[in-house]
């Protein structure tokens, strides 16, 4: 009988130890992602940001964390990635780690939780390039500017932030610390004017939470419920995993060439290039690195959105180097064409409603019209003058030549030059035989030689 009984409470404990097992292999550790995203906002950006998402939806992940800090972007770009933010079938958290600039503050809105890190900054989030000269007409450019604000708004409206302070960053840029953002601290007497509050602090706040670190914000956000697309969810980030997810080196170089000064570089790369091999054909390396960068430029032109205008004045600017080359001018075709080529960098970019001033810094362009200045004075021209010089034939051809004196020439005898023999004279002492000589010029068939 009790050994009846140590065999049942056997079975109950073994029961009882797997059910256990069970337990916890049926429920794993929540797995957070993480992204970080540092630099302009442009379709790389975009396509990294919807890869991340798209594998925390796949695994089920419990949340992702954007780690942001960015001075802006692309309007048409930031559209994409708030969209699939909102999208999300997963909890967006974005953590502003030190500037949530422009594109980056309607990024920040659009998520299901934004948190701040100390020193951090949010805010100018107008479309500065709209208001650049001859752009676009100023009734298109109240446009834009309204449509942006109804959306930064609207963004506000539906996470419950400050509406106020939302469209102030795009109506009149203003930009606010993560204390301020946060309701913690009064904002300026200024921004408390554009504003008309009532009160000198933000309330609701334009932020969710601020955090020190990852490991701050993670267990902050333990227990918070949140509205993502399909419907509400419960974040549990307790004995979380975390699970870093990079951008590939694909991402990584398309990021890199979308940058302005990048793409304006690979413009005149491109054109120096193919320039060159079209003048001296058979070069090869010229025409080879030109046509990788004129593909190259192509991709970061249309990213960037480059002004057909700017791009046309660059252009003529080769043709106008070119044509110096070819003609006497005395150095107005290529004033011309270093006019051309500052003019076309100016305005590259910047010709439509980014969310970041595009443009190239001024020492770029002073470095690169210095260098392809250089370049069509000196390597071009020398090349096509040697080109189109007339090779020295026949008689003409032996003045300079060393001849070797065959007979004694006091003041005529007898030299060998190019393996053929010809009288000779003497311009000056008496030449011995043996001795070499220059041939000074030719008169018939007579060569005038001295001694070398």
């Amino acid at each position: 009988m009790l050994k009846s009984i140590r065999v049942f409470f056997l079975l109950i404990w073994l029961l009882g130890a797997l059910s256990l097992v069970a337990a916890g292999a049926a429920s794993p550790s929540p797995q957070i992602d993480v992204l970080r995203v540092e630099g302009t906002i442009v379709p790389a950006v975009a396509s990294y940001i919807d890869r991340g998402i798209t594998e925390a939806e796949s695994h089920q992940a419990v949340a992702i964390i954007i780690e942001l800090s960015t001075p802006g972007g692309l309007l048409s770009t930031t559209e994409n990635i708030v969209d699939r933010i909102l999208d999300a079938k997963v909890p967006v958290v974005v953590y502003v780690d030190r500037w949530a600039g422009s594109a980056g503050t309607f990024i920040t809105l659009a998520s299901h939780v934004a948190a701040m890190a100390p020193a951090s900054r949010i805010g100018a989030a107008s479309p500065v390039s709209i208001n650049s000269e001859g752009g676009i007409s100023d009734t298109l450019a109240k446009k834009i500017t309204e449509d942006t604000a109804a959306r930064i708004r609207s963004l506000a409206d539906l996470r419950g932030r400050n509406q106020k302070a939302a469209e102030a960053t795009v109506l009149e840029a203003l930009s606010f610390t993560d204390q301020e953002a946060l309701g913690l601290v009064p904002l300026r007497e200024e921004h408390q004017q554009v504003l008309e509050l009532d009160s000198p602090y933000l309330d609701p706040p334009l932020v969710d939470l601020g955090a020190d670190n990852l490991d701050s914000l993670i267990a902050q956000l333990d227990g918070m419920t949140v509205e993502v697309a399909g419907g509400n969810v419960t974040i549990d980030t307790e004995g979380y995993v975390r699970n870093d997810i990079g951008m590939s080196l694909f991402e990584r170089f398309l990021q890199v060439i979308s940058d302005p000064n990048i793409a304006y570089i690979l413009l005149t790369l491109a054109t120096t290039g193919l320039v060159l091999e079209l003048i001296n054909p058979g070069t090869i390396l010229p025409g080879v690195v030109g046509a990788i960068s004129l593909l190259l430029a192509f991709y970061s032109l249309a990213v960037l959105e480059a002004s057909w205008a700017g791009i046309l004045f660059i252009v003529l600017a080769f043709v106008l180097f070119i044509a110096e080359v070819f003609t006497t001018t005395f150095g107005i075709l290529t004033l011309g064409g270093i006019a051309s080529l500052v003019m076309g960098s100016i305005i590259l970019f910047g010709g439509g409603p980014e969310l970041f001033q595009l443009q190239i810094n001024w020492w770029v362009i002073a470095v690169v019209a210095i260098v392809i200045t250089a370049t069509f004075l000196f390597v071009v021209g020398a090349t096509v003058r040697s080109q189109r010089r007339r090779p020295i034939t026949g008689k003409e051809g032996l003045i300079g030549k060393v001849a070797l004196a065959k007979t004694e020439i006091a003041p005529t005898g007898m030299v060998l030059v190019e393996g053929e023999h010809w009288t000779a004279r003497t311009e000056g002492d008496r030449i011995e035989l043996g001795e070499e000589v220059v041939v000074t010029k030719v008169e018939g068939l007579k060569l005038w030689v001295t001694k070398k």
